[in-house]
């Protein structure tokens, strides 16, 4: 891409980096399928790629756009979000000492809990928002990953980046955030002292509901970088080459798409804060919000599409507000261009921590006053 001054994020995300097909100087690249690569008479390789495993071109793309937007090294794109996630904890050595919260997406304790052992890993679970007894953890013994979520799901908690970061680097470790529910819209983590990013590129990355992914970005690549790619290589949970031209289609929109969704959460979260059936919302763009003022000083363009809210009368009273929406689709995931709302705790393993009487809203693209006008029913019918 030619420039004669540096070029805002969002410039770079909508001209997909410039990148153009070299054969036809198409401004949209091709699907590349291609499972594996010929050689020449000399045995040779045109290209140093072997096989699609570890050298798809259809990677390039998307891994040099997810870099670049948050501002690191390198970027590896898996296959799916958990995928992504489970990468770095499959990558340690046994007896690797790990702090990691719970009450966040619940695939990372989950397997922690369930998996944790075969590996070999010493894990400390600390609840997400209790941020002084995380950092009791990690000071507590030396450390070799620490990992959070940032804003959590489904809680909103907000994290203070760089106070976890210090701990985590005197500790000896790196620290990994899950930076799904901000995207580098919001938040740029790697600025802010942690070592690598994580994203469940399904949601807000992609932002059309059609893809599966995840994506992994490093602020320095070193050891634990390399056995991660290693650890991808070997293990192969690569993406297809439509999900990837998906993939890079959704990021070219990402910073129009993600604006509206949190322009619409400030709106319905101001709502639901007022409503007498209401007892509490969970954004970090309300003033009341705990973390509000951390929120202000870690994000930008907002405080993302992602809130929560309880509804007085407990579970029942949460799944008929479910039930009682008409716009609003009921479903699993979040970051579309659809609203969604979950009843989380009917979702979740046996023995979270999410209450039953909350309510998730992913929100979309749609008009904010249809949005309020479709919970505002709802919430009257109970």
């Amino acid at each position: 891409m030619k420039r004669n001054a540096p070029l805002d994020p969002s410039t770079l995300a909508a001209q997909g980096l410039g990148w153009e097909d070299a054969e036809t100087g198409a401004v949209i690249r091709p699907v590349h399928v291609a499972t594996t690569y010929a050689r020449d008479e000399n045995y040779a390789l045109p290209d140093d790629r072997t096989y699609i495993r570890d050298a798809s071109p259809a990677l390039d793309q998307a891994e040099s756009m997810i870099a670049t937007l948050e501002n690191a090294a390198e970027a590896m794109v898996f296959s799916s979000g958990l995928a992504a996630c489970m990468a770095p904890f499959q990558a340690l050595r046994p007896g690797d000492r790990v702090v990691a919260q719970s009450g966040i997406y619940f695939g990372v304790p989950t397997w922690l809990d369930e998996f944790g052992d075969a590996h070999g890993l010493d894990r400390v679970m600390v609840p997400a928002g209790d941020e002084e007894a995380l950092l009791a953890a990690v000071r507590a013994a030396p450390t070799a990953l620490v990992w959070i979520e940032n804003p959590s799901n489904p809680m909103l908690d907000v994290a203070d980046i760089r106070a976890i970061a210090d701990a985590t680097h005197d500790s000896g470790g790196l620290l990994c955030v899950d930076s799904t529910t901000a995207t580098p819209v919001h938040s740029r983590h790697l600025d802010l002292g942690a070592d690598i990013v994580a994203h469940s590129a399904t949601k807000y990355l992609n932002g059309h509901s059609d893809v599966l992914c995840g994506a992994l970005a490093v602020r320095e690549p070193g050891d634990l970088w390399e056995r991660i790619r290693r650890h991808r290589y070997l293990t192969g949970p690569q993406p297809g080459g439509f999900d990837l031209f998906l993939l890079v289609r959704g990021m070219r929109t990402l910073f129009v798409r993600v604006e509206r969704q949190s322009a619409n959460a400030q709106k319905i979260a101001e709502f639901l804060e007022d409503h007498p059936k209401v007892p509490r919302v969970n954004y970090p763009g309300l003033p009341g919000h705990p973390r509000h003022t951390l929120a202000k000083a870690q994000m930008q363009n907002g405080f993302g599409g992602l809130l929560s809210f309880h509804v007085d009368g407990g579970e029942a009273a949460a799944l008929q507000v479910a039930k009682n929406v008409q716009l609003i689709k009921r479903a699993t995931s979040l970051g579309g261009v659809e609203t969604l709302i979950e009843h989380r705790y009917t979702v979740e393993p046996e023995g979270t921590t999410t209450p039953p009487d909350l309510l998730r809203l992913s929100m979309g693209i749609e008009d904010a006053g249809d949005l309020i006008s479709d919970l505002s029913q709802a919430l009257d019918r109970l």
